[in-house]
């Protein structure tokens, strides 16, 4: 299981002010990329572009010209 959240950035870092929770379902055998797809799909960020960074179990994305940071946690 992942767990997803969406919020705003101040001085680039994680605000909270706002804030969409979510999970996504372990995919067996998914690529990081289709991983990626499935947490911007349930975040409703689909269509949007920015950066993808993955960190072991973690993801983070950092949409283009938008004050907002993603974030998705393995969770057991």
């Amino acid at each position: 299981m992942w767990d997803c959240e969406y919020t705003d950035t101040f001085v680039g870092e994680a605000n909270y002010s706002w804030v969409h929770r979510a999970e996504v379902k372990n995919i067996e055998g998914a690529s990081n990329r289709r991983m990626a797809r499935e947490f911007k799909a349930v975040l409703g960020l689909t269509g949007m572009r920015g950066r993808s960074y993955w960190h072991g179990d973690a993801w983070e994305f950092r949409p283009y010209k938008s004050c907002t940071i993603a974030f998705a946690q393995f969770r057991d």
